[in-house]
């Protein structure tokens, strides 16, 4: 080999060894990106005896309003979708959807009259049959007839039962059947024979069925066929499991679901739906107070759909009662929603005329809504209540007068005519206005102001502090409507509930001003969204929390527990947030400690937390940590995917009063310390 071999064998020794130069730089230079994509933080408890608070026994429960078929066709268990046919109004013909008809126009003629039983509900479905058994028109095999197909489909299950109730009327001979059947009727599900010869139909006669499910079908629908010629009325047709929460008509699975949050309060029924954009559509608690064959229901034009009224003012304080919450009883204050009330307001559109109606309402109706919740069973409506199967009162405590109408220019006026008259006979109650406390004094007595936020991810973070600097005295704050929206919530992101984590824990820091605090809206149905996103998501048989759900479910406890100061330091302290507070298990009374954190970074983070003042070990061979986080901020839940974001739980090993824990980018992490006896260090 020459010269040129040898200069060749350096040139190759000298590149190799730049190019492992070049590699171990790049290697530093990775492992540095590495180390910027961890951050540290230390968070320290000061759990000492004299730096706790007790928080408000109520701070956090739940809000419902009818929207998104929260009610009908949700937790209220009838499955029946316009069961009077009263969803046209009181006028015929009337609007008879979901009702639809089995046959054609040459076998069946369907119509509406005012003929029922009712007084207060004269509408009616009339049905002539055309066909027959024998003549010139035959009826087709099956008969014809009319299906109901409840709220997008009936969930009917193999071996439950169902309470099947109707009010039927003929002068002809019938034999009418009455089945629970797929949605293309070849499935026969339970069904029973109506004759004339058993049952004296020539008058209104209820007639009452007891059907055991022989199958299951989430999409079934009610029917009522015949085959015999004639006329025939039907009106008041239910179908009610018989297996619903303690019998009192809810679904059961969603109340679990709200039961889980263990929500110290119920606000309720609204919301808009309190008001109505008309009044004459407003919630009237007096029209429910009667059976439900009775109630005439009403259009809810805010979120433009019928609901029988199934769920009253009598059934939401029994719901508060079941879930061991508060009542919140939201009335109205003879305001329109979305309306400055004058005398008249006239609105010209498009050429039309729309007049919007006026009326002054006296606070009688709400002082008599609280005679019968909380009434003796001799008063007027005390009597009433115990009549419908509640002799004791119910406990109500709170009445917020109206729903977001401060800036209306009547509003504080029809207010304090509330506030005094209420006082006057219930000096307890806590009233609560619509008009905001939290940045300047009210120019008018109250016991609680609401507060409603609905905003950006970021933006509800930021409002952790938000109470930071409310004055201390006066009035407390109820954040009765929270919730983040928009293109960051989508139907339900892991975003928006990290967003509202973070609130949540202002909510803590601040909970000697802030008395209450729920999400809103609590439920929708898939099939009829008319706000996104919800914290609960159903259809006619499945359900599923979305993350803002599960969210709540990490400050369940808080609720009269002991709040602690707790303090983040890290180089960028602005993507974390933490609470700590000790709690007590009703199972075994024994005290927790709870730290939670919020991180919306995208970093993770390596924590460093220090716990000082505590006078009880920590039993760390029960301690555990929840962390709820995904794989996308953006993630959401579905039907298909329920636990896609998911709180979960492991054990925690290395618990004590000094500890570090990995928190992971756009996550919710929780760490719950079990306490065990009080250590005492002697002086020596």
């Amino acid at each position: 080999m020459g010269r040129e071999g040898k200069m060749g064998f350096l040139d190759v020794c000298i590149l190799t060894l730049f190019c492992t130069l070049i590699i171990m730089s790049d290697l530093r230079r990775s492992s540095a990106y590495g180390l910027e994509d961890i951050q540290t933080a230390v968070l320290a408890v000061n759990a000492s005896s004299h730096s706790g608070r007790k928080m408000s026994d109520t701070l956090f429960g739940v809000f419902f309003e009818e929207i998104n078929h929260a009610g009908a066709g949700g937790l209220w268990a009838e499955l029946v979708s316009n069961r009077g046919f009263e969803a046209g109004g009181p006028n015929t013909p009337s609007n008879i959807d979901p009702w639809s008809i089995i046959g054609n126009d040459s076998t069946i003629f369907v119509t509406t009259d005012r003929t029922s039983c009712f007084e207060r509900n004269k509408v009616a479905l009339r049905m002539e049959v055309l066909c027959g058994n024998e003549g010139s028109i035959i009826c087709p095999v099956g008969g014809v007839g009319i299906y109901n197909p409840g709220y997008w489909g009936m969930n009917i299950e193999d071996g439950k039962q169902y309470k099947v109730v109707l009010y039927v009327r003929t002068l002809a001979a019938i034999k009418l059947s009455v089945s629970l059947a797929s949605t293309d009727g070849l499935q026969n599900l339970a069904s029973s024979i109506i004759t004339t010869a058993e049952l004296n139909t020539s008058n209104w006669t209820k007639v009452e069925l007891l059907f055991t499910a022989k199958g299951s079908n989430a999409q079934s629908r009610l029917q009522l066929t015949t085959s015999n010629q004639g006329i025939i009325w039907f009106d008041q047709i239910s179908v009610m499991p018989v297996d619903t929460y303690k019998g009192h008509g809810f679904r059961k699975e969603l109340f679990a679901m709200v039961a889980n949050l263990k929500p110290r309060f119920l606000r309720f029924p609204g919301g808009c739906f309190v008001e109505g954009e008309w009044l004459r559509n407003a919630f009237r608690w007096k029209e429910t107070m009667v059976s439900w064959e009775e109630r005439s229901g009403h259009f809810g034009d805010v979120w433009m759909y019928w609901t029988d009224d199934g769920l009253g003012y009598y059934e939401f304080l029994q719901l508060a009662e079941d879930l061991g919450a508060s009542a919140v009883w939201v009335v109205n204050n003879a305001m329109e929603s979305g309306v400055v009330p004058d005398s008249v307001v006239i609105v010209f559109n498009n050429n039309d005329v729309v007049g919007w109606r006026w009326r002054r309402a006296t606070t009688m109706d709400t002082l008599d809504s609280i005679e019968f919740a909380r009434g003796s069973p001799n008063s007027t409506w005390g009597l009433l209540r115990a009549a419908m199967g509640h002799p004791e009162p119910f406990e109500l405590k709170y009445v917020a007068v109206g729903n977001e109408d401060c800036g209306k220019k009547n509003y504080r006026g029809n207010y304090l005519k509330f506030y005094y008259a209420i006082k006057a006979a219930y000096p307890d109650i806590k009233i609560i206005t619509n008009c905001d406390g939290s940045s300047s004094p009210l120019d008018h007595p109250a016991d609680m102001y609401d507060f409603h936020i609905y905003t950006s991810s970021n933006n509800l973070f930021s409002m952790s502090k938000q109470f930071d600097h409310t004055s201390r005295s006066g009035p407390k704050a109820f954040v009765s409507e929270y919730a983040v929206t928009g293109s960051d919530a989508g139907k339900g992101s892991l975003l928006a509930a990290l967003g509202e984590a973070g609130f949540l824990m202002g909510l803590e820091r601040n909970s000697d001003v802030v008395e209450m605090a729920s999400y809103a809206p609590l439920f929708v149905n898939d099939n009829d969204r008319r706000w996104n996103p919800d914290a609960i998501v159903f259809n006619s048989w499945q359900q599923y929390g979305t993350p803002s759900y599960w969210v709540q479910q990490f400050f369940k406890e808080s609720s009269g527990a002991i709040y602690f100061p707790s303090t983040i330091q890290a180089n960028s302290s602005g993507s974390l947030i933490s609470s700590a507070i000790v709690w007590e298990n009703t199972e075994d009374n024994n005290k927790n400690i709870k730290i939670k954190i919020v991180n919306v970074g995208s970093n993770t983070v390596n924590l460093k937390i220090s716990i000082t003042g505590l006078q009880e070990t920590i039993n760390s061979s029960q301690s555990s940590i929840t962390v709820l986080t995904s794989s996308n901020v953006m993630d959401e839940n579905s039907f298909g995917a329920p636990n896609k974001v998911f709180p979960v739980e492991n054990s925690l090993s290395n618990a004590g009063t000094e500890m570090n824990i990995v928190i992971s980018p756009h996550s919710l992490t929780s760490i719950n310390l079990p306490l065990g006896p009080t250590t005492y260090i002697s002086a020596i």
